[in-house]
């Protein structure tokens, strides 16, 4: 059987009515060609109509990508499901699927990456669907919101479900069975075997194809050229032949967003250390160093978007680049995480796991230490990073962020104190606010919860909040003012410009003067303590 085709042709095998699953995160393994092709047949033929996409990741961006936006079309979608959806700035045009959201002509889930990975498997195995405790106390547990994004989904009703179980409450996920998933690799044999060699990530393609072919689908795999049967080594064939009914050929695919194809990302050479650029002087690198003084040497360190994401380049400017081994939600291991078009891929990575994997050992709380960034805190430290109802498509959604923290041991969220004209500069060693913002980001209580304060003092996470002013812990008398930056007055720079109260530490220091001055901090980690092992371990 010849399984290559057009891009047309495949589009044509998508029955109306599908549960369509793609594999994607934003620009990077975006099976954008094939994606172009449903959404032309549509506009021609009015086919396929009323798709369930199932999309852990965001599938396309702002910036090139289209992505799920070729599919944002009234009659063609008729529910979404995804991890995370287009974002970008408001300076930029609002994503096609996010206009159809806001006009409730699709009903829009947004539910945890990982989860999402975790209900392919076990749609796959045929078992009853997931069970756990990640998303509980946030605003995937169908006590708070259920991970509705409109009315039309809370009209449809509900995805996910409290249960009892073993005397514990647990979150219920039931399966979603796609009839086609479209999937993306570099290399496809005659047979249909699939290697990735030019991929940032390798995602959870796999467990998508699986779902499908084990529901009696089909798979559609995209890639960028194709070889003779038995010439792609069998250690590197990534999906079997097994799984792929059809391949679709795009010469032109990108590796992630304008980004051609660097072989620093696929992990085929090795960029010098040097060749990382230093991180131009601003407050956004004294927030980002004060989260870097939070680690141990080491440790295995998750990372987030935003102001996080410049630690790694603060590590290579003190002279610690190989002091801890980062771990990024799309599956890379060490290297140098990279930020903007790129975030989610690492250059040097040690290597590429599959994502699926990658967030198990994040549910678990395999991990030393999470980075990650803010919209909102409460005065119970639960965080919002998912929703701003004015302009929803600043954000992502949750993406693997619930995944990220439920069981996280120290998690560090980076973020300014104030939003809304706020003009600061750091100088001669402290913080000079020069127009503080109108609006507070320390809030009575946040408009979706993304992650639960209540739940990590009950764990006894390690939580703490980097601000450009002060740094805060998270303690079971509430939000705690542990340090305060130079320059700064605590009675009217913080707590008069906080929106709830908080708390002041009995032995409030000053931040570093250090992290205010341009020339490197001179950095040294804590030593990570030796492994305890533990027995008897809970659910919880």
């Amino acid at each position: 059987m010849n399984k290559i085709i057009s891009a047309t042709e495949a589009a044509r095998f998508i029955p109306d009515g599908a549960v369509l699953a793609i594999g994607s995160s934003a620009g990077l393994n975006c099976p954008d060609h094939m994606l172009r092709a449903v959404g032309e047949r549509f506009a021609g033929e009015g086919h396929p109509r009323n798709l369930t996409v199932f999309s852990p990741i965001a599938a396309g961006d702002m910036y090139g990508v289209k992505g799920i936006d070729h599919l944002a079309r009234k009659g063609l979608l008729e529910t979404i499901l995804a991890g995370s959806f287009p974002s970008g700035p408001s300076s930029l045009p609002s994503p096609a699927i996010w206009e159809m959201i806001e006009r409730d002509e699709v009903a829009a889930y947004n539910l945890p990456s990982g989860v999402m990975y975790d209900m392919a498997r076990d749609a796959a195995a045929k078992r009853p669907g997931v069970l756990t405790k990640v998303g509980l106390d946030t605003f995937v547990d169908p006590r708070l919101n259920g991970g509705k994004m409109n009315a039309a989904a809370a009209k449809r009703g509900e995805v996910v479900q409290v249960v009892e179980f073993g005397g514990e409450t647990w979150l219920h996920f039931p399966n979603h069975f796609p009839q086609v998933a479209i999937i993306r690799g570099t290399t496809a044999d005659e047979r249909g075997n699939i290697s990735m060699e030019q991929e940032g990530a390798v995602l959870g393609m796999v467990d998508l194809a699986l779902a499908a072919r084990n529901s009696g689908g089909i798979v559609i795999c995209q890639v960028k050229r194709t070889t003779a049967a038995g010439t792609i080594p069998a250690h590197r064939v990534h999906i079997p032949s097994t799984l792929v009914d059809y391949v679709v050929v795009d010469p032109d695919q990108a590796q992630a967003t304008e980004i051609l194809y660097d072989p620093a990302i696929s992990g085929e050479v090795r960029r010098p250390i040097s060749s990382f650029k230093p991180e131009p002087f601003s407050v956004d690198k004294v927030i980002a160093r004060r989260a870097a003084m939070e680690l141990m040497d080491d440790g295995a360190v998750n990372l987030g978007f935003g102001i996080s994401a410049l630690v790694p380049q603060i590590l290579i400017e003190e002279g610690q680049a190989e002091a801890v081994t980062w771990v990024i939600e799309q599956g890379a291991v060490g290297g140098v995480p990279l930020t903007g078009f790129a975030f989610g891929c690492a250059a040097n990575a040690q290597a590429i796991f599959p994502t699926p994997q990658q967030f198990t050992y994040f549910q678990g709380g395999g991990f030393d230490c999470s980075l990650l960034s803010f919209l909102e805190v409460d005065a119970f430290g639960s965080v919002n990073v998912s929703r701003l109802p004015s302009r929803p498509y600043l954000t992502a959604g949750c993406g693997g962020f619930v995944d990220i923290t439920t069981r996280a041991r120290k998690i560090v969220f980076s973020g300014y104190f104030t939003a809304g004209g706020l003009q600061v500069a750091a100088e001669d060693g402290g913080l000079r606010i020069r127009q503080d913002g109108k609006i507070s980001k320390f809030v009575p209580e946040v408009g979706h919860v993304t992650f639960s304060g209540r739940n990590a003092v009950e764990r006894g996470q390690d939580i703490t909040y980097v601000t450009e002013r002060c740094v805060l812990k998270l303690r079971r008398e509430g939000l705690t003012v542990v340090e305060i930056a130079p320059g700064v007055d605590l009675e009217r720079d913080i707590l008069a410009r906080a929106g709830t109260p908080l708390q002041v530490a009995s032995d409030l220091k000053l931040m570093d003067v250090r992290l205010f001055r341009p020339e490197p901090i001179g950095l040294s980690l804590a030593r990570k303590p030796a492994p305890v092992i533990r027995t008897g371990l809970q659910a919880a």
